[in-house]
């Protein structure tokens, strides 16, 4: 039996969400698929207009582990979910992932290969030898933690408010949306947050996130709430035609919205995770993290 494994927002949009970007996945797929620092030309968004988020505290630099016992790092992929990872135009592997991966190899000066699979065979994957790490976006939730060991989180997926551009708030609070509507998708972890948080305000659900969007710019709702990168690709994409806007800050309690993605290796595997943690914090120590989250998010979630 496979072991479940969940991407960090919805799987059901991923054939979808292609079109939806538009423009925000323009930069993402033009060229050939090249070493991280080339892969995909930088957008032009000043550091200053952007809050990313430092994953890592600085405070515990991890140690160096003995990366002379690391020779190869087979990472595994898939195929359908970009911005994150997808087959570029000459069929390889590309997307946040994908140049993260390679970012990491350079750190830790060992060779890589990066392969495809589908997203349910990756974690068998992994467990089976036939890779040694998987990068997909997996959330590192406790049921595939039985399967795989996760470094420490690379991103998480924060919850973000959004509004008509021209009634978006700075600040949103529950007293600052008594009475308001604020649209949901039906079941999902923001509409339970919602009502555990905003009590005062009115919570409308919808099927999904397409009819969910709709109603904010038919202004049947106030505000909407949601997976903070998903909407974020929205905003950025030609489907939004410029109509909204993030209101407010990020909301990340782990309890709704998950501990955040990992990069899983197989268990009891200590070296490779003490590994890739150690490239990571040096990634975002030197800047380059920041630099590859600002090519692919120029609306940032966070």
């Amino acid at each position: 039996m496979q072991p479940q494994i969940a991407p960090a927002f919805n799987i059901r949009r991923r054939r979808r969400i292609a079109a939806a970007l538009g423009v925000a996945l323009a930069f993402a797929v033009t060229g050939p698929a090249a070493p991280a620092a080339a892969q995909t030309p930088a957008i032009k968004v000043p550091a200053a207009t952007q809050a990313v988020p430092g994953f890592w505290d600085p405070r515990r630099h991890p140690e160096r582990p003995d990366l002379s016992r690391i020779t190869l790092i087979r990472f595994l992929t898939e195929t359908d979910y970009p911005p994150f990872n997808y087959t570029g135009p000459d069929g390889n592997p590309a997307g946040f992932n994908v140049d993260f991966a390679r970012m990491i190899c350079e750190e830790i000066k060992v060779s890589c290969t990066i392969q495809m699979r589908r997203f349910e065979m990756l974690a068998d994957a992994v467990a089976t030898n036939r890779g040694d790490a998987v990068i997909a976006s997996i959330a590192a939730t406790p049921a595939i933690r039985t399967h795989l060991d996760f470094t420490d989180p690379y991103y998480r997926v924060p919850a973000r408010f959004v509004a008509l551009r021209e009634t978006a708030a700075a600040e949103i609070k529950p007293e600052t949306v008594e009475g308001k509507k604020i649209g949901a998708v039906t079941g999902s972890a923001h509409e339970a947050y919602l009502k555990a948080m905003f009590t005062d305000a009115e919570i409308v659900g919808y099927a999904n996130d397409e009819a969910l969007r709709a109603g904010l710019r038919s202004k049947d709702v106030d505000l909407i709430f949601g997976d903070g990168i998903a909407l974020a690709l929205w905003l950025n994409g030609t489907d939004s035609a410029s109509c909204c806007a993030f209101a407010g800050g990020p909301f990340t309690e782990s309890r709704y919205f998950g501990e955040g993605v990992g990069i899983g290796v197989r268990k009891g595997n200590d070296l490779l995770r003490q590994a890739i943690n150690w490239a990571m914090f040096r990634l975002w120590e030197k800047g380059r993290y920041t630099e590859l989250w600002l090519r692919y998010f120029s609306i940032n979630p966070f």
